[in-house]
């Protein structure tokens, strides 16, 4: 299980593209892997033969762990070959093996030694370090250790994993939490259980609420913006191929904004503020055709640097992208500062929780005409809710204060096109 991901740390086997016994080509597709960020498939590390599928499908696995092995088939070719050293009257066992335990045989291909996946996992198990594996004399091909060689070695070396093992059940060792006992479903409900996407959804959330944050509230004008779209969203689709929504205006707002006030386009990383020179906006789109299949965050890049015309062009293409689950590891990576839309689905107000370590995320809501007091007269008036969530260690209130009245103003100024 590869990194797919700054913060990804595990992800789920949705599915086996080969089944044990199938030749798999190095690089071609193997298995799919579904997290918190992006679907992807994986391709196979080298050629061979899958002998075995560790991770069943639907089943979590972490960064790093082995999902499945990939035999060469050198291993069965090795076997015949050992005999041949036996062979000579002249030459005892005993002896045979004894320059075997001291030198490695060289190989004949570079100087880098190869291991199989068997070989990886089993001396993983056993707690051998790169080095020690390396010191392994091979009786296979080119000096290749095998299976064989390996337990051979095990067995000499007289069970010092074990030893090594034994502080974990030292009875001053910090006791273990006790199983939480199963759930149990009433008679008229069901267990589903946390996986996928929601399970790493679920464990960004944890990650994100342990951060210090604040939300700040304000309400914007954005009569101006809504008859603007409403009189030429038509023709913005004809001449330009893509649908004018509310979203670009929001984006470039938000862009300009940034600029002005950089903390909030930063991150907390350790006691180090990383600061961004670009804008590279996350926007919270839904997966799938129908958009229940969770939540990811794909990025725009270089916001600074383009047309509202391009921002409605990009959020469009990843939509598309999102809705028939072909997004990639690039689309997701990078974010500076992250944008959800609950008011596309109705929502008045809400508290957005940021994406760690990002700084900030705005939160944009449903607008909706209001009767205001405007020149000591009433007004019908189209009305939003704007609410900024931010680490509260690297901007204050006034800060955030600021920078949402500065968004609000652009917006209802509405001057894009000056």
């Amino acid at each position: 299980m590869p990194e797919l991901g700054e913060g990804v740390h595990e992800g789920t086997v949705s599915r086996w593209l080969k089944k044990e016994g199938d030749f798999v080509n190095e690089d071609e597709p193997v298995v799919e892997i579904m997290t918190d960020k992006v679907n992807t498939e994986l391709g196979a590390p080298a050629s061979g033969v899958l002998s075995k599928i560790l991770i069943p499908e639907g089943a979590p696995v972490e960064v790093f762990k082995a999902m499945g092995l990939i035999e060469d088939g050198s291993e069965a070719m090795e076997s015949p070959a050992t005999p041949a050293p036996a062979a000579e009257p002249t030459a005892p066992a005993a002896q045979t093996a004894a320059p075997a335990e001291v030198a490695p045989v060289a190989l004949t291909e570079g100087e880098r030694r190869w291991y199989s996946p068997l070989v990886r996992s089993m001396a993983k198990e056993h707690g051998l370090s790169e080095a020690e594996l390396a010191s392994i004399s091979g009786s296979g091909e080119n000096g290749r250790v095998n299976k064989k060689d390996l337990e051979s070695y095990l067995a000499r070396r007289g069970g010092a994993p074990i030893a090594a093992a034994a502080p974990k059940a030292s009875p001053a060792a910090a006791p273990e939490p006790k199983p939480v006992a199963p759930v149990q479903a009433g008679p008229d409900q069901e267990i589903v259980p946390l996986v996928g996407m929601r399970k790493m959804i679920a464990e960004a959330m944890v990650r994100s609420s342990q951060v210090p944050t604040v939300s700040t509230l304000t309400e914007v004008d954005v009569t101006n913006m809504v008859k603007f779209r409403e009189k030429n969203k038509e023709s913005f689709q004809e001449t330009y191929g893509v649908k004018l929504t509310y979203t670009p205006f929001f984006i470039k707002a938000i862009t300009e904004t940034l600029l002005e006030y950089p903390l909030a386009n930063a991150s907390l990383q350790g006691d180090q503020v990383v600061m961004n020179n670009k804008v590279h906006m996350g926007i919270a789109v839904s997966l799938g055709p129908k958009g229940d299949q969770g939540l990811i965050v794909p990025v725009i890049r270089d916001c600074q640097s383009k047309t509202l015309i391009d921002l409605a062009k990009d959020l469009e293409a990843i939509a598309a992208k999102a809705r028939s689950n072909s997004l990639g590891v690039a689309d997701v990576q990078g974010g500076t500062f992250t944008l959800t839309n609950p008011g596309s689905y109705g929502a008045v107000l809400g508290t957005p929780m940021i994406n760690a370590p990002q700084a900030a995320i705005l939160g944009t809501y449903t607008i909706k005409k209001v009767p205001v007091i405007l020149d000591d007269m009433i007004a019908i008036r189209s009305i939003m809710n704007l609410v900024l969530t931010y680490d509260h260690r690297i901007i204050d209130g006034a800060v955030a204060g600021k920078f949402l009245q500065s968004i609000k103003s652009r917006l209802e100024n509405f001057d894009f096109f000056k």
